[in-house]
């Protein structure tokens, strides 16, 4: 790591140079999002983008996102936009939304896996956006994480493993939202959730009046089959430590209490209502049941305590399949290995 900046209070200019200049000479910055952090670069650039792939120990076959600034940078790097589509940039851009769309040949094959689309992406974190802008480059930033592991959400959950991976680090401080973008595809003029996030079913269908969900949000894909989006082939989210995830149904807290019988030495991540009820046991605290944002901004975090704690298995509580709740189940179904509870 050559540089570390704290810009939790304001962007610095003279650093903000020094960013700019590592990402015009093909180097790596995590910077953060609204969303998560991301290990960003030069989407232009293949040598840029392979970085990436090194540095996460990523798949050469999952793509990257790519982050710009404004709607032109977006027409710069695509070559075609419908109806529907211009009406989800409008509406859902800038923020934790990504759109698949056709590639131009400026963009790094590297960074869409070698495929005909990438998905776009306009944060509205004042710190990524203004790297794009100052830079005139769009960025392609997966999570800053070692790839399988749990996203990161503030720079304590993440620095260790990734400061030698990388020219420079953006404090920015916690990501207000803590779950990654909802990424759709418009297929046949309907747009189709590949990976929940926190725009969700509900969201797209008053904007477009239509909506469909994947069938491999909660299935494992098979290692041959391309993928158009992150977040949907390979073991994603996890600790290196055993999870089992409990559905949220009437026999919940039973079926925890029946996994400590088999497993005694275990931590739950649950709810603020159901800490004293595991008083004795290691509990890691997500927020309200009903808080689905509090749960989300806290998950990833959760995830990374566990492996500190030694334990033998991981006990997480889930949360009904809808609104938010869908992409939260998404994430710890592929945290968990679809090791579930129902």
């Amino acid at each position: 790591m050559e540089y570390m900046f704290n810009w939790k209070n304001d962007i610095n200019k003279n650093e903000l140079d020094k960013v700019i200049n590592v990402i015009k000479n093909d180097g790596l910055v995590i910077i953060p999002t609204e969303t998560v952090y991301g290990i960003a670069a030069n989407a232009l650039s293949d040598e840029a983008c392979t970085k990436i792939f090194i540095a996460k120990g990523r798949a050469q076959d999952n793509p990257l996102i790519v982050h710009v600034s404004d709607k032109n940078m977006i027409k710069r790097l695509v070559k075609n936009i419908n109806e529907i589509e211009e009406k989800l940039i409008d509406t859902f851009m800038p923020g934790p939304f990504t759109l698949i769309l056709e590639k131009k040949d400026c963009i790094s094959d590297v960074a869409s896996a070698m495929g005909d689309t990438i998905g776009i992406r306009m944060p509205s974190n004042k710190i990524i956006r203004e790297v794009i802008k100052e830079s005139n480059i769009p960025l392609a930033a997966p999570s800053a994480n070692i790839s399988g592991r749990p996203s990161g959400t503030c720079i304590d959950d993440i620095i260790e493993e990734l400061k030698d991976r990388v020219d420079v680090i953006i404090d920015g401080g916690k990501c207000n939202i803590g779950i990654e973008s909802t990424v759709v595809k418009v297929i046949n003029n309907v747009p189709t959730i590949l990976r929940p996030g926190y725009i969700t079913e509900e969201d797209i269908k008053k904007a477009v009046g239509k909506v469909e969900i994947s069938k491999n949000l909660f299935k494992k894909v098979n290692k041959n089959e391309k993928v158009e989006s992150p977040g949907m082939k390979y073991r994603h989210y996890a600790p290196k430590t055993k999870c089992i995830l409990v559905e949220k149904n009437i026999n919940q807290i039973e079926n925890i209490k029946k996994i400590l019988k088999e497993y005694p030495n275990a931590c739950i991540i649950g709810f603020k209502e159901d800490e004293n009820t595991f008083r004795n046991n290691k509990y890691i605290n997500i927020g309200k049941k009903e808080d689905l944002r509090e749960i989300a901004k806290n998950i990833f975090t959760a995830l990374r305590k566990v492996d500190k704690l030694k334990v033998d298995v991981a006990i997480i509580e889930g949360v009904e399949k809808e609104g938010l709740g869908l992409s939260i189940m998404n994430r710890l179904v592929r945290a968990c290995e679809n090791n579930i509870i129902s």
